[in-house]
């Protein structure tokens, strides 16, 4: 089948013969992880994960049908189990830290803010309607209680943002905002943000450079820019991205 998405089931590790995603270990029910990270695969023993494989092979997924959901609900006297791929489908949470827990739709943790989105709210980053309360899908910022969202617009943006960038949309609120969205369910990884990869803005530091006279009357062109006179490069005050030399817009040194 497709190859499951990285971002939900984690990185791929190989060792010993053994191949799983890291997120699907730390979330596989009946599996011991050791606190080395270097022990086994990733802290988990090869025979813990066979251990597991073997428990759960009759488990089926209540979502998709399939045998081999090594994921049971952190309730102890709920009997559902469930895939980390078929999760979000099936509206179950999976928090992304420790403990790690996982949660079917009954027993899944809600947003305690008191807040109902008025009639035509659309989500801040899609700009496409929300549903008229809060559900699955549908989230409000506990902070200011006004910006709404969809899960998957909020967790595309958590992908992109990392840790340390994501916030509210509309308030901007940080430590509330993400301590909200872990316990909803969403994967918030710990990197840079994604704008800042491969120095994305780089060219932003830039100063203009050359003239936009209609006609440049410079002899070494428009790139030529001196300390001062006739070809003293002068930018725009306001926006700065724009420039002239003052000979080529007739500009007096007292300009």
């Amino acid at each position: 089948g497709a190859e499951p998405d990285p971002d939900i089931c984690g990185e791929k590790l190989q060792r010993n013969g053994l191949c799983a995603h890291d997120f699907c270990l730390v979330f596989a029910s009946h599996l011991p992880q050791h606190n080395d990270d270097q022990v086994g695969l990733f802290g988990f023993l090869p025979r813990d994960i066979l251990h597991a494989v073997n428990w759960v092979a009759q488990k089926s997924c209540f979502i998709c049908g399939k045998s081999g959901a090594t994921i049971a609900c952190w309730e102890r006297h709920c009997d559902l189990s469930f895939h980390l791929p078929c999760a979000k489908q099936g509206g179950c949470v999976t928090q992304f830290h420790r403990p790690f827990s996982s949660h079917c739709p009954t027993h899944s943790p809600q947003q305690a803010v008191e807040a109902t989105p008025e009639p035509g709210t659309e989500c801040l980053i899609c700009m496409e309607p929300v549903e008229d309360r809060k559900t699955f899908n549908t989230l409000v910022c506990p902070a200011c209680k006004t910006a709404w969202f969809h899960r998957d617009c909020i967790q595309g943006q958590a992908l992109h943002a990392g840790l340390l960038s994501l916030q509210c949309p509309l308030c901007r609120n940080n430590d509330t905002f993400v301590m909200e969205m872990f316990t909803m369910g969403f994967q918030i990884p710990f990197r840079p943000p994604s704008w800042e990869e491969n120095d994305a803005f780089a060219e932003q530091g830039d100063r203009h450079r050359h003239c936009d006279a209609s006609e440049c009357l410079c002899p070494g062109g428009r790139q030529e820019a001196e300390e001062q006179g006739p070809w003293q490069l002068l930018l725009c005050s306001s926006c700065a991205a724009e420039g002239t030399h003052r000979h080529c817009s007739g500009l007096r040194d007292s300009t």
